[in-house]
């Protein structure tokens, strides 16, 4: 029995959870992605296969020192663009990362800016 890597183990989390995770029109599915550099937000309609808008660290203006701080802004920018556009209620998809640290922080700031999980 082989041992699967640290990132395969993710996609099969990630892969269980979608199962589960479904987005709509009236309350997307909040994708996050952490890489080791950048953090991503996108908003996705599941029913139609549309992405509604999304956010990330990868423009210059966004530097932050610390992750844990540039995920707490990525998520307030995030939930402001999302409002931008009429959504208020999302479904939070973590992508089978833990819930803890960077992941933690999109989603408490955006429950702080307003947006309902």
């Amino acid at each position: 029995m082989s041992t699967l890597s640290r990132k395969a183990q993710r996609v099969s989390r990630h892969k269980r959870i979608r199962r589960r995770v479904r987005g709509t029109a009236e309350r997307p599915r909040a994708c996050v992605m952490v890489s080791n550099k950048h953090l991503y937000v996108q908003f996705v309609d599941d029913d139609q296969g549309s992405t509604l808008c999304s956010v990330s660290t990868v423009k210059k203006n966004a530097g932050l020192s610390k992750s844990v701080e540039k995920a707490k802004e990525l998520g307030l920018r995030a939930a402001e663009e999302a409002r931008k556009k009429g959504i208020s209620s999302i479904v939070f998809d973590r992508g089978g990362f833990r819930y803890h640290g960077r992941v933690k922080a999109i989603a408490d700031a955006m429950r702080e800016s307003g947006m309902q999980f």
